[in-house]
């Protein structure tokens, strides 16, 4: 395993380095990288102050610093200290320089601004941390998706992701002994979606929750005739509502929110079609 110091260099909060650096080293099995984060470089002096650092741990440098000066500084000092850095965003900004005949502002963080689309955002977390779980059936016709499931399918994780995304989104537990809300029947503006696993797979993330909660992991929770019999009711309603189905079972909950975002696209365009 080959280890890499990484240095994320910006002038802003950071954010856009991480996630990018994050996505390119997840194709790379035998590297470690271990990153350091430079956020909020805006002068000279704390400039040369990262850059005395990133020589005692010697790796590559990648930035996202939109100011001239600073990003001059930066270019020459990497030069003559023979560091290797890259600056990210450079490509994809000559081309849509060159595709759309505009050029970029060049002011940092300016994707943070506090804009309708940011407090849309802020709305739909505070909406889906407060309909988790079945919670606020009153106002679930003001979500934009539904998610059921039977336990531990990453109906949270999942909600949480897509409010992240400016989904409002609830979701509900399905469980055979007590029925859903008639409400969940006669929704008329979300999308229901439901969540489904494989029985086996199902078992051993509840055997491992009872685990990490100091509980006995022999009960009807984790029992294959009970888990199965979960869901196949869950199965039956999905089928008896005409809800779309989507198996977590080899997704991660990137992938499992990806498909709900296509899936709700689909259905805003055969709406306005």
């Amino acid at each position: 395993m080959k280890q890499l110091h990484l240095h994320l260099l910006s002038d802003s909060t950071g954010e856009t380095l991480d996630m990018l650096a994050k996505a390119c080293l997840a194709q790379f099995d035998n590297v470690e990288a271990i990153p350091h984060l430079w956020p909020m470089v805006r002068s000279e002096g704390h400039l040369d102050r990262v850059l005395d650092d990133v020589e005692r741990r010697p790796g590559l440098v990648l930035y996202t610093v939109v100011n001239p000066m600073i990003r001059r500084e930066l270019e020459q000092k990497c030069r003559r200290r023979a560091i290797h850095a890259v600056s990210v965003l450079d490509p994809v900004l000559d081309a849509l320089a060159a595709v759309s005949g505009e050029q970029a502002k060049g002011r940092s963080g300016r994707q943070h601004a506090l804009d309708a689309a940011y407090f849309a955002r802020v709305d739909a977390i505070q909406f889906t941390i407060a309909h988790d779980d079945g919670i606020g059936t009153e106002n679930w016709e003001e979500a934009d998706i539904i998610l059921a499931g039977v336990s531990r399918t990453s109906k949270t994780p999942t909600s949480i992701y897509l409010a992240n995304r400016g989904y409002k989104v609830a979701n509900i537990p399905l469980v055979p002994e007590s029925p859903p809300p008639s409400v969940l029947f006669g929704l008329r503006h979300p999308l229901v979606v439901g969540l489904t696993t494989n029985p086996e797979r199902l078992i051993q993330i509840r055997r491992n929750r009872l685990l990490s909660l100091n509980q006995a992991p022999e009960t009807d929770y984790v029992d294959m005739e009970a888990v199965n019999a979960e869901l196949a009711f869950a199965r039956r309603l999905f089928a008896d509502n005409g809800w779309p189905v989507i198996d977590v079972t080899r997704r991660s909950i990137e992938e499992t929110a990806l498909a709900i975002v296509k899936l709700h696209a689909e259905r805003l365009e055969r709406a306005a079609g």
